[in-house]
């Protein structure tokens, strides 16, 4: 076989994967929690708009933004997209193995590192599917709502200044956490415990030496969100460190993504299924 021949057929497998492991993904009582919080902020703010065009609250002008900018930061980068990468991304692999499934795969006439790349491209569109759609509804909602007041310094900009940024955020946040997160499940029995010290370390990453700071995910997804939050980086006992340029952060996770994916390749070219010992 050529190597062109070979690019086509795993190509079209990848492809093939990819639309089996997609539809697998997004309809399965699995997801019901990765679609609950992606749509949790898109509810919250949906429902303070129309409280405010009710009567029964206050519009806030500007306020309202950097409440969302806020929100996006510390709720839905840290918790939503996190855990919704965790449900998503730890059972590509994990879960098949529970329902003693994967072995399919596995027996057929198939590269280990094109499963790999098929399933990880399914979970990352499916996560992208959710995660994207929530940000871009929950801050259309509120940027409307407060243009539509006229009195706020950033009402002329246009509607996709800032979203794109946040989009791009999403994205990058989707592809770190869950190729690591895809590795957890390929690596532990019990991926959720390192899961969970992920999300300590993630968690206190404002106080950490500049050094250490460097090692978190969260760390360079902050340093690209467009609108600052006032007196976000004056907490007391958080340590400042310059945050990295754009072109640092967006490369140095896609780069990580790229070593932790093709680590998950190599591990499941070494894996046995012994179904009566996992």
């Amino acid at each position: 076989m050529s190597r062109q021949q070979g690019l086509q057929l795993w190509s079209a497998q990848t492809a093939a994967i990819l639309r089996l492991e997609l539809r697998r993904i997004l309809w399965s009582r699995r997801a019901i929690p990765a679609w609950l919080l992606a749509a949790s902020p898109v509810v919250l703010f949906g429902g303070h708009s129309l409280a405010a065009e009710l009567g029964w609250s206050q519009c806030r002008g500007r306020e309202d933004l950097l409440i969302w900018a806020a929100t996006f930061q510390t709720y839905y980068l840290r918790l939503a997209i996190f855990f919704g990468c965790v449900g998503l991304f730890m059972n590509l692999f994990r879960g098949e193995m529970v329902e003693k499934t994967l072995h399919y795969y596995l027996l057929a006439p198939l590269r280990r590192e094109v499963l790999a790349a098929g399933k990880y491209l399914a979970g990352l569109l499916a996560a992208l599917a959710l995660f994207a759609a929530g940000t871009a509804a929950s801050y259309l909602i509120v940027r409307e709502h407060v243009a539509s007041l006229n009195n706020w310094d950033l009402a002329a900009a246009p509607p996709l200044k800032y979203l794109a940024g946040y989009l791009g955020v999403t994205t990058l946040a989707v592809i770190g956490y869950g190729a690591l997160f895809m590795l957890f499940g390929l690596v532990c029995r019990n991926p959720m415990f390192p899961a969970v010290l992920v999300l300590i370390w993630e968690s206190v990453n404002l106080f950490l030496p500049p050094l250490l700071k460097r090692l978190s995910v969260v760390y360079y997804l902050d340093a690209l969100c467009p609108i600052e939050i006032p007196g976000r980086g004056g907490r007391l006992f958080a340590m400042t460190a310059d945050p990295p340029s754009a072109p640092v952060a967006v490369v140095g996770l896609l780069a990580l993504s790229a070593a932790l994916v093709t680590a998950s390749a190599l591990r499941l070219k070494r894996i046995e299924i012994r179904y009566g010992t996992d």
